[in-house]
């Protein structure tokens, strides 16, 4: 055996069980290939990596990935439909010491939470936010969501989504960017072991940020959701990588290094 051979292991801030079921309670809820599993996985590393099990605090939002408290053992609060950057707003101002993460999904976010999280990056607010946009409202039956694509069919938009009916995709990073106060702002992807690689050194970089006080960090991650687009799990990962992607450039937007 190689003397650095790698080690698969669960990351210590997930639970040993996850108890939401009465079976198979080592497996999460989400679907096979479904880009939550992964961003979990690189998130919980990331705190492990930081050493800030003890001080994070994960405010999760309303849909796919509703039941993240049943997976982090961490500090949890589960809110209201796209509220969470203003519920992690409270947080951080009440407990400065605590790492507040918001996560999100598009429909979430980038929808009914567009106020929400628009004004908190606008108060460079000391959070940090972790987008998940697979381009679907994925958990209520696959309506359009703001970031869905041009010509992508959905239960809401059957003919494919056009500029002139829906109008366009939401670029959420760019429409950050053009704000004074964040500090870091970048799009990643799941589409390959590279993205993926990436992505987990971004979403590390991005906790940094909040535990040095660097300022409100932002990453938005392009993620796959096989079973609502009707897509096998590698035919989802390859829409991520030359569909997506096509639509959402991949890079940084903003960097203040704290």
């Amino acid at each position: 055996m190689p003397e650095y051979a790698p080690v698969h292991a669960k990351p210590h801030c997930f639970y040993e069980r996850y108890e939401r079921k009465a079976e198979l309670q080592h497996q999460t809820h989400y679907c096979p290939g479904c880009g939550h599993g992964i961003v979990h996985k690189l998130l919980a590393q990331a705190i492990d990596g930081l050493g800030i099990q003890d001080r994070t605090i994960l405010v999760s939002p309303v849909g796919c990935s509703v039941f993240a408290y049943y997976y982090f053992d961490v500090g949890n609060i589960q809110v209201a439909h796209g509220r969470a950057p203003a519920v992690a707003t409270a947080v951080k101002r009440s407990r400065p010491e605590s790492i507040v993460i918001s996560y999100q999904g598009d429909g979430d976010l980038a929808a009914i939470g567009s106020a929400e999280i628009l004004h908190a990056a606008n108060r460079g607010e000391l959070i940090t936010v972790i987008f998940v946009n697979n381009a679907i409202y994925g958990m209520t039956g696959g309506q359009m969501a703001p970031t869905t694509l041009l010509g992508m069919k959905t239960t809401t938009s059957p003919q494919g989504r056009t500029a002139a009916g829906e109008g366009f995709p939401i670029h959420v990073c760019e429409l950050l960017a053009s704000l004074e106060a964040p500090a870091f702002i970048e799009r990643v992807a799941l589409g390959n072991n590279q993205q993926i690689m990436r992505a987990a050194r971004v979403l590390r970089r991005a906790l940094e940020n909040q535990v040095k006080g660097a300022g409100f960090s932002f990453v938005e991650v392009l993620a796959q959701c096989p079973t609502v687009w009707g897509m096998q799990p590698v035919e989802a990962q390859k829409f991520v990588r030359e569909k997506m992607t096509g639509t959402f450039a991949l890079g940084n937007f903003r960097d203040r290094r704290g």
